[in-house]
């Protein structure tokens, strides 16, 4: 009886097929785990930044840069010489033994500046490595047809951890302490090992997808470790892809370093509660659109239009922020921008990797999603910091710079849009 609602649900969501339900589960409960852990981490890391500023945070930032492209290397070291059944499951467990020994770190030294802007920088690594390994399996687990009607359910999964994460911060940051939560998100971390075994078995057994192009179990990928980076750079539809993703983060920069100065005179626990009230918000506006829209939306409007969404509407944000420069407005914005590309922009983004091969995903994919993204931090972390501290510009100011910048990312995303359409087939 359960599984029949169940499965009818699914189908009446998201048109899921009978023989999909379970993957589509798993995939789902894989992602509220991955990002449970994540937000609890994520505001305890955004409450610290209001002590620095502009130019320490933008130097963060910059060192931030240079370790993801670090990490990204060394990843593709393990792409190459893993055994693929082991190479998702053996990272996930990297970032919680790491997250155990920033809490055993924490609990050593009593003068934690170093200790905190560490755990500020390997949180911020985290936060697009953890979610780029992800997508890359669910690439790999799904067919291209799959995505385009699974792909939005499953990202659901992602908004119901940001509602879990964020609620355990929100209610227990002053009780527990930053370092209990964070000991709590390291061990959630070790919860999805077993998932990524379970769904690699259903690959073949029930999704029928054993003719994609998935090594041996036991082999691994092979290839040129640093083979990524040259592919990005050589490839005119990756590098569209990684202009997309760094416009975005320019967006994303604006609005965030906003936030930190407009929350300095709060308490860092009351910043802490404040950013994850806004993750709560994000997450439920996530949820009811990715649950019941972003598919239809694809299917509907077709994908030049169903990138281009969420730059539009942040354009049109951030010109009325700059006649409106208020903190409300600010974070209004951000609960759209986020809930916004967790529905609807970061699923119809994942699709476009379903046109490249294996080796492309694994190992390119995280130049673009990890490499191309920090270094569009950096730049426009440097920018703002210019136009603030070096140029004196306020909110509104800064704001018709960043809408710009949004018109821009809508265009780059109408021609990816256009380009995935051609060659669907």
């Amino acid at each position: 009886m359960i599984k029949n609602l169940m499965i009818n649900f699914l189908k009446t969501a998201s048109k899921v097929k009978e023989q999909e339900v379970k993957a589509v589960i798993f995939s789902f409960l894989f992602v509220v785990v991955l990002m449970s852990a994540y937000y609890i981490l994520r505001p305890v890391r955004d409450a610290m930044a209001s002590d620095w500023t502009d130019a320490e945070v933008s130097w963060l930032w910059t060192l931030n840069f240079f370790i993801s492209t670090a990490i990204v290397a060394l990843y593709g070291v393990m792409v190459s010489k893993f055994r693929f059944r082991l190479l998702v499951p053996t990272m996930y467990g990297i970032f919680a033994i790491s997250f155990i020994i920033f809490y055993a770190l924490g609990s050593v030294f009593e003068d934690r500046t170093v200790i905190d802007k560490s755990f500020y920088v390997w949180v911020s690594v985290f936060s697009l490595f953890h979610i780029s390994v992800f997508w890359t399996f669910m690439s790999e687990l799904f067919s291209k047809e799959q995505s385009g009607r699974l792909f939005g359910i499953i990202a659901v999964g992602a908004s119901v951890g940001g509602l879990i994460g964020p609620s355990i911060t929100a209610f227990f940051s002053v009780s527990l302490g930053t370092d209990n939560l964070m000991l709590i998100a390291s061990m959630m971390l070790f919860i999805p090992i077993p998932i990524i075994f379970y769904l690699q078995s259903l690959k073949a057994k029930e999704l029928n997808n054993e003719a994609l192009d998935i090594p041996i179990s036991n082999q691994s990928i092979g290839g040129n470790p640093l083979a990524g980076f040259k592919m990005f750079f050589s490839n005119p539809y990756l590098l569209s892809i990684g202009l997309f993703i760094f416009l975005y983060t320019g967006i994303s920069s604006f609005v965030y370093f906003e936030l930190k100065n407009l929350l300095s005179d709060f308490s860092r626990p009351e910043r802490s509660v404040i950013w994850a009230q806004m993750d709560l918000a994000v997450n439920i506006l996530a949820i009811s659109t990715g649950l019941f829209a972003t598919g239809r939306i694809v299917t509907k409007f077709g994908m030049p239009v169903t990138i281009a969404m969420v730059p539009i509407m942040i354009c049109i944000g951030l010109l009325v922020l700059a006649i409106s420069p208020l903190l409300g407005v600010v974070m209004v914005l951000q609960v759209i921008r986020r809930a916004g590309n967790y529905a609807v922009t970061r699923p119809a983004r994942e699709m476009l990797f379903t046109l490249v091969n294996q080796e492309t995903r694994f190992k390119a994919k995280p130049v673009i999603d990890i490499v191309a993204y920090r270094g569009g931090d950096m730049l426009t972390a440097w920018l703002f910091t210019g136009l603030t501290q070096g140029l004196g510009l306020g909110l509104a100011a800064v704001a018709a710079v960043g809408a710009g910048i949004a018109s821009l990312w809508a265009i780059v995303g109408i021609y990816l849009g256009k380009w995935f359409e051609r060659n669907e087939s």
